[in-house]
This record gives structure tokens, sequence and C-alpha cells, in this order.
């Protein structure tokens, strides 16, 4: 967020290319990092097919949520001999678009997929980004993670519904936090349910939900949004106070009410998907999409979805098409409504 300034025009004026200049910097180090990905995946996959060698691209740094659904689905299909050879590479940068611009690349070829998710769908629209998931043969739905809505546990809300009237009276004097674009994006629907216009809400963005954490303990956010996984540790422990869950019902094992349930229609998820190269034959699709039914049927997925409290929503085939084009449209909408 820009601070205020009393200097003089020019003076604000170069202030405000800085940060365009380290993002350009940032954008570009992202893609050089994509292109030697996009070699080595090119010099381990050539002439392979799916069942002897299969390369996992994670479109973000190693630790997240994308690597972590990676490295899982790697893990499943080495200890069930799915696969003889299965590698994850990691290709950071500007919300997984670069490494969807690198998949475009790969036309025909099936022994490459992409993780992606609710971030990188938002991401193409954010940075109205030339490549696409049209771009790319969506395969599988694989889970919904769902965001929670937490305060401070020395919060004086107890409630949503005194949180968003605090908000509604005075929508900048209740500052927002998360840990990503996507949680931006439920703090916006719901100021919508609320009847809040999202360009008077103060959202201060974190890197990660560990920085939002932060943020909410040391006063400098009075509320967030962020993944249940993010947050299970520290509403636990009591240091945060959960309002609501973010999810179309509830859900088995969290006990949280939802925030449909009191009253304030958000369902928007964070959903994990994988998508192969453009060009593929129907052969290789049913091939592989038959992979992935194999792999998160196996003992080691499913420890993995009651680990990380991954919500069940596994979808393949045609559907995947029509459920991409329905969120293209909600997320379109939300960032219409942020002035994006």
């Amino acid at each position: 967020m820009e601070e205020p300034s009393s200097a003089a025009e020019p003076r604000e004026d170069t202030r405000r290319a800085r940060p365009a200049t380290r993002l350009i910097g940032g954008v570009i180090a992202a893609a050089a990092i994509g292109v030697a990905a996009f070699g080595s995946i090119s010099a381990a996959s050539a002439g392979q097919d799916i069942t002897s060698s299969l390369t996992i691209v994670a479109p973000a740094a190693a630790g997240g949520g994308w690597d972590t659904v990676a490295r899982e689905m790697q893990q499943a299909q080495r200890a069930n001999g799915l696969t003889a050879n299965v590698q994850v590479v990691n290709m950071p940068g500007a919300g997984g678009t670069i490494a969807l611009g690198n998949m475009t690349r790969f036309e025909g070829r099936a022994n490459t997929v992409l993780v992606g998710g609710t971030g990188l769908l938002a991401a193409t629209i954010q940075y109205d980004s030339t490549a696409t998931l049209n771009d790319v043969t969506p395969l599988a739905v694989l889970f919904d993670e769902y965001d929670v809505i937490v305060v401070p546990a020395d919060s004086p809300y107890e409630t949503l519904d005194e949180l968003v009237a605090a908000w509604q009276e005075d929508p900048g004097a209740v500052p927002w936090t998360g840990g990503g674009s996507f949680d931006q994006l439920v703090v916006t629907d719901l100021a919508l349910a609320a009847g809040i216009d999202p360009v008077d809400t103060t959202y201060i963005s974190s890197d990660g939900g560990g920085e939002a954490v932060a943020a909410l303990l040391n006063g400098t956010a009075q509320a967030a949004a962020g993944g249940y996984p993010d947050n299970i540790d520290q509403i636990e422990s009591g240091r945060l106070r959960a309002l609501a869950l973010i999810a179309e019902e509830p859900v088995t094992g969290i006990d949280i009410p939802t925030a449909r349930a009191q009253g304030y229609d958000v369902t928007l998820a964070n959903w994990r998907m994988l998508a192969a190269p453009a060009a593929i034959t129907d052969e290789e699709t049913a091939q592989l999409t038959e992979l992935i039914e194999d792999s998160v049927a196996t003992p080691e997925w499913l420890a993995a979805v009651d680990r990380y409290h991954w919500s069940e929503h596994f979808m393949v085939g045609p559907d995947v098409s029509a459920f991409l084009e329905n969120e293209r449209g909600r997320i379109t909408r939300l960032y219409e409504e942020m002035g994006q």
C-alpha cells in the first residue's frame, strides 16, 4: 500500500516507479528460472512415455501448497509403482503463470503434468496472462482447501456478525489480511455478501500464512482470511479465534460454522487440479486420467488428505472444463469488484 507523501510530483513519480522496477526484475528472474526448468524437463522426458517417466510441474517454489500437492502425488506413485520414474520440477513466478506459459511449449507431450488451482486461474485474470487454462488439457480437480475467517483471541469480535457490523460501520477502519491472492478474493466475496464495497476495504497483503498470522497478533490487522491448514495450530492453541469456515456446507472434523450458515453466502474454495499440455491424444488423456485415479486411491495419498485437512472434490472428464469456466466467471467478477 502506497504511503501518502508531501513531496513534489516529480519525486512522487520517481518513487512510484521503483516498485514497478522491482516487479519487472522479479518477473525476469522468475522467467529465467522457468526457462532453466523447461530445459531440464525437455532433457529428462524426451522420447519417454507416461508409464516409464512422468514430470510433475509445481508452479511455485518448494514448500507451498502447489509443491505439496506435487510431492504427495510423486510419493503416492513411487510407493505403489504407478510410474517407473516420477520427478517434481518447481517453476515459480507470477502466480504460476510462468509455469503455465512454459507448459504451452510442451504440446503433444503427455508425460508432463502441471499442478494448478484457484490461485493459478486467478493469476491468469489478475495479470492478464497470455497463457490461460484454455491452452492446456485439464485432467482432474483433486480436492478443496477451505479458508477460515479468524481474529486474534483478544479481539472484541466474538462472532462473524459482530465483525461484519463493525466493518459495515467503517469499512476502512477494520484492516484485513491474508496469505495470498486467493484470501483477498474471499475477503472481497464476504464484503459483497455483507453489502460492503470492496474498494473501501483496507486489505494488507501478506506473503504467506505465517506473515498473515503475525499481522493479526501484532495488531497490524484485525481480521484475516486464510487456509484452514495454515491456521489450525493457532486456532487450537487459543491464539486465534475462528469465526467462520468458507465452505458450502459443514465439513466433518472441522468444528467451525460456515459463513453461509451465518447468513453470508460465500463459498469460494481453494481447489487444486492437474493439467497436461495441449494436443495430447484421447488415448493419452485416458491413460493420464487413469494414473491420477489410481494415485488418489493409494494409502499414501489418502494419508496426505487427512494430514493436510483437504476436502474431497474429485472430478475428471468433461465436467472439469465446465467447472473451470464457471470458476473463471466468478473470479473475474470479484476482480472487477476490487477495481482491478
